[in-house]
């Protein structure tokens, strides 16, 4: 149906928009019930909004931020920019809810810089972490897989995710597998034994407003290394980071290359010490990231 009931409370899916206006039209939405957005970059939010005024029926709405034009290195950021009707649009979305959920403060620190909303700014937002608890009970049946000599790349194949410096960086290193896991074509649970048999998870990421793939591999013992950028700064100490301007562009990293190679060889011959320390890394991540606590 358009709606589910939970705790006496209806909560309504923002992807059946159709249904969710019969229902408003029908009585069946209620005042002060609560609707999610699960990606708060949706319009529908504004019709829901729109609903709402018009007939007098007061809702709760929160709306979880992934993305948008204000990070540069976002596919709309990169093809869109700051053009007019998007910025207009994002500030619209961001004002139609009463409640804006973020995953970091880095996320945060970027939107607010970029749309500069004026009204209730401070109320509106919530640093929550997103709810992905139940990634440790996907993962869980992974742990204490072999380990292998393996480093993976589980990022989408894009730009602002850099796989031209994975590449070049196997090539400075035969001694280890370098795997991009978009290459492989792999099902989930083949992508998990994949996840769970690596050592390390490698980023050069441009954009990241949270990092899910880097927790992932701590879940099952993969040690992370990311730059000191994004918001990586903020959930990970110097163990796991390494020196923004080694993968700020290509240029760079041609210039810090044997630095990072160094790096890498350092980590993994070390693997098993610093894997040690991963459960506390896993700790502080779920409480702070991935509970939505």
């Amino acid at each position: 149906g358009a709606f589910l009931n939970f705790g006496g409370t209806n909560i309504y899916k923002s992807t059946q928009i159709e249904k969710i206006s019969r229902a408003f039209t029908e009585g069946r939405v209620k005042e002060n019930d609560h609707i999610l957005f699960t990606d708060a970059w949706h319009p529908g939010i504004i019709q829901i909004k729109y609903m709402s005024e018009l007939l007098g029926i007061n809702v709760v709405t929160h709306g979880l931020w992934h993305a948008g034009s204000y990070d540069p290195a976002d596919f709309l950021g990169r093809l869109i920019g700051d053009a007019p009707w998007v910025r207009y649009a994002e500030q619209s979305m961001y004002e139609c809810f009463d409640h804006n959920y973020f995953a970091s403060e880095f996320h945060i620190e970027m939107f607010s810089k970029a749309l500069c909303p004026t009204i209730g700014f401070e109320n509106k937002i919530v640093r929550s972490g997103w709810p992905m608890e139940y990634l440790s009970e996907i993962f869980d049946p992974y742990y204490g897989t072999p380990k292998e000599d393996i480093i993976l790349f589980p990022h989408r194949l894009a730009p602002e995710k850099q796989p031209d410096i994975f590449k070049d960086l196997a090539k400075e290193l035969p001694e280890y597998k370098f795997i991009i896991c978009m290459d492989q074509n792999l099902t989930k649970d083949a992508y998990h034994k994949l996840l769970a048999k690596s050592k390390m998870v490698f980023s050069a990421n441009l954009q990241e407003t949270l990092g899910i793939s880097p927790y992932e591999g701590v879940l099952v013992g993969a040690i992370p290394l990311v730059p000191d950028r994004l918001s990586y700064i903020e959930m990970y100490d110097d163990e796991w980071k390494y020196p923004n301007l080694w993968t700020i562009d290509w240029d760079h990293y041609q210039l810090n290359k044997k630095e990072l190679v160094d790096r890498i060889k350092s980590d993994m011959q070390n693997y098993n010490t610093k894997a040690l320390k991963l459960t506390n890394l896993r700790q502080e991540l779920t409480e702070n990231y991935f509970s939505a606590n």
